[in-house]
């Protein structure tokens, strides 16, 4: 059995697959890197709404962002990494 603290983290991380826009949020970023405003546009929610929810899947470490500078933006993909390598 898992000792207590592992399964704390389990159980946060099943919360975050619990709202239907995180989860489509991961799904759209599985298909390529995106900004917050074509993610918003491709869910038809408003900026906040999704910066909000990568706010939350940042801190989940399932998502990360780098800087386009062309763009002036912040383009969010999977953290592939980290999903894989999890424990």
């Amino acid at each position: 059995m898992p000792d207590t603290e592992m399964l704390y983290e389990l159980a946060e991380l099943f919360k975050v697959f619990g709202d239907t826009t995180r989860v489509r949020i991961l799904y759209a970023l599985s298909a390529q890197e995106m900004c917050v405003c074509d993610i918003a546009d491709l869910l038809d929610m408003t900026h906040s709404s999704i910066s909000h929810q990568l706010r939350v899947l940042k801190q989940a470490r399932l998502v990360k962002f780098r800087k386009e500078v062309v763009l002036k933006s912040n383009l969010f993909l999977l953290y592939v990494e980290n999903i894989i390598h999890s424990k």
